[in-house]
């Protein structure tokens, strides 16, 4: 086949294609057509919680995930236990607020989004996988400046992965 032989059929084919394939509007064509990874109707919308006008900083944080290992775990393997985080329990997010008191920190926490509020700082913080957000804790340490925000983590294959 010559290389005139393989677009013609390729501009064949497009033709049949658009031809056989439901009546389009050309501007869905054109959204069809843009490099765009998501459509609008896709991206849920969380304005709510950025706030670009806000000048105050991020502060730093760290999120670990965690499990709970036992000697049977360790030792033995039985469990069926793995170092991955299909095997995590918990998500803890550690975050550094120097010169903040406790009685400073508005934290709420939904399933998949954390917003942290102070006088000097705010985070806004998606996070990795969905939680339970009425069964978490919070705790301040005014000696490290440190809020340790520590979430039961929501997972569909809980039974699967954990037994």
């Amino acid at each position: 086949l010559s290389s005139e032989d393989i677009v013609s059929d390729l501009q064949y084919l497009l033709h049949m294609t658009v031809q056989i394939g439901e009546p389009q509007s050309s501007t869905s064509i054109m959204e069809k057509n843009c490099k765009d990874i998501w459509s609008e109707d896709e991206v849920e919308e969380s304005c709510q919680y950025e706030d670009l006008a806000d000048p105050r900083p991020q502060p730093e944080y760290e999120i670990i995930l965690k499990q709970c290992v036992g000697t049977e775990d360790l030792f033995l393997g039985l469990s069926g236990k793995n170092p991955s985080s299909m095997c995590c329990e918990f998500m803890q997010v550690k975050i550094q607020l120097p010169d903040t008191k406790s009685s400073d920190v508005v934290l709420d926490v939904k399933e998949k989004f954390l917003d942290l509020r102070t006088p000097k700082y705010k985070l806004g913080l998606h996070l990795p996988h969905p939680i339970h957000s009425q069964e978490g804790k919070a705790q301040f340490f005014s000696e490290r400046e440190e809020l340790e925000v520590t979430l039961l983590m929501k997972r569909p294959l809980d039974l699967i992965n954990m037994h």
